[in-house]
């Protein structure tokens, strides 16, 4: 079968005043962002579309959705290892902002239990492979994820170690009988086309 993993759209920067888990939306550029995306793989054949349950990734999923006429069906074992913070800040605002901490983050020093994350996900992944026998299956998810499983198809620690475009597609090929390998990474043509936004 085959995977593909896509990451979300540019959400807005959004800071809860509660503590509540900040779960932002898309931005208007990420609107954009995910409408371009649906437009390149609306000659696709995708079988099934799952999502992270968080708002950016429902939102990035949507277009898909319509142009595909695939339903979305969430799954929470591909929510980002952010999904409980009070805070969402843009990699690339943060670097302009607090770049000591986005060298942390891309370091892979995140405040939570990285481990834990990385084995939900891997077993969240490897159980939508094993459903999906010889089908094409989409997933919109985040950064995290997308590093995690990446990391875990070439055989190396979990670990966050490259910045995935915003709704770049990944996809891995999943063999029934174990082996995983990489067929593209960051295709994000979408997103330099001169192709006009719908």
């Amino acid at each position: 079968m085959e995977l593909l993993l896509i990451r979300h759209g540019l959400p807005v920067h959004l800071q809860t005043n509660d503590g509540t888990p900040a779960d932002p939306p898309l931005s208007d550029i990420g609107r954009g962002q995910a409408r371009r995306m649906a437009d390149w793989l609306a000659g696709e054949k995708i079988d099934r579309l799952y999502s992270s349950p968080m708002l950016r990734a429902v939102q990035t999923a949507e277009p898909l959705s319509d142009r595909l006429g695939v339903a979305v069906e969430l799954h929470e074992g591909v929510a980002e290892y952010d999904r409980d913070a009070s805070e969402y800040v843009p990699a690339e605002k943060l670097k302009e902002v607090d770049y000591e901490r986005w060298k942390r983050l891309m370091q892979g020093d995140v405040d939570i239990n990285f481990h834990a994350f990385a084995h939900a996900v891997i077993d969240s992944l490897e159980a939508i492979v094993m459903a999906n026998p010889g089908r094409r299956v989409a997933v919109t998810c985040h950064g995290g994820v997308i590093n995690v499983w990446t990391a875990h198809v070439v055989g190396l620690a979990p670990r966050l170690f490259f910045s995935p475009d915003y709704t770049s597609i990944h996809r891995y090929l999943c063999a029934g009988s174990g082996e995983r390998s990489i067929r593209v990474l960051n295709e994000a043509v979408h997103l330099r086309s001169s192709l006009p936004v719908r």
